[in-house]
């Protein structure tokens, strides 16, 4: 397991280009027959990419963690970014399509993940925190989210969310996810801009164009950065900073929050005419 530690708002003011990106950007965490997990100090929440082939891969546990399995003092959410596969949690199998979803409750013991093959393999993203109460294993797809559309073609932001683990659907200790989707025409993400010092966040973009990226804007919204993703890149977002951005196509972007507070719209809006 692999360690991150992003920059404080002080510290972050100063960082180059690169130095941001080794900070805040996961670039290379889906890598063929292999669990990549990242240990980060933003709520202390784990990334990971699993890409099962030919034999299946367990959740395991990292020093960093201090516990015998992974689910001891935490619940995990996955969504599955690739084609089919199979996630088994106690001896209990759920199958996951592309883009559902399976909720993984706090004082499950073994959890494996496997692909239905090993030439057109799921790839079955990761996002877990810390939980001090137990909810049930819970699987659930595209038919099952709550769906909300936002945006406008004329601001180029129209969006379609869907929410997956969330108050009313799903139900978890502090873990919040669902992910979002761009329609034909339009380029920008979260945009008009928050922030939430009650809890953080963390993107994981796929389905980007070929050759496509998206620059995601963060940092203070007096003193913004961007950094550039490419496809199933992932970027941490400390409560400080901002999380949007505009890609050179449309895409779709898992989001993920842990922290104080679950109600979605627990939002500290910006002004745009006062970012910088």
């Amino acid at each position: 397991m692999k360690n991150i530690q992003t920059a404080d708002r002080e510290l972050y003011r100063r960082m180059t280009a690169e130095e941001l990106r080794g900070k805040f950007l996961l670039e290379n965490i889906f890598q063929a027959g292999k669990a990549e997990l990242v240990y980060t100090n933003v709520d202390r929440a784990v990334v990971g990419g699993i890409v099962p082939l030919a034999k299946p891969l367990a959740l395991n546990v990292g020093k960093e963690m201090a516990c015998d399995f992974f689910c001891e003092r935490r619940e995990a959410g996955v969504i599955n970014l690739g084609d089919s596969g199979t996630i088994t949690v106690d001896g209990k199998e759920y199958k996951l399509a592309s883009r559902e979803c399976l909720y993984i409750g706090k004082g499950s013991k073994d959890v494996s993940f496997a692909s239905d093959s090993a030439k057109s393999p799921a790839m079955f993203y990761l996002l877990s925190y810390p939980a001090h109460a137990e909810y049930p294993t819970t699987q659930v797809g595209l038919d099952k989210a709550n769906r909300i559309d936002l945006g406008s073609a004329k601001e180029a932001n129209r969006r379609t969310i869907f929410q997956y683990i969330r108050l009313g659907g799903v139900k978890s200790c502090q873990l919040v996810m669902g992910f979002t989707e761009l329609h034909e025409g339009s380029v920008w993400n979260t945009f008009p801009p928050h922030t939430h010092d009650r809890r953080t966040e963390v993107y994981c973009y796929f389905d980007l164009p070929k050759d496509g990226v998206v620059f995601h804007m963060m940092g203070e919204p007096s003193d913004t950065r961007h950094v550039i993703v490419k496809e199933k890149q992932v970027v941490l977002s400390p409560e400080y900073s901002i999380h949007s951005g505009v890609g050179t196509g449309g895409y779709r972007f898992v989001w993920g929050m842990g922290g104080e507070n679950q109600v979605f719209d627990d939002m500290d809006k910006v002004d745009i005419g006062s970012m910088k």
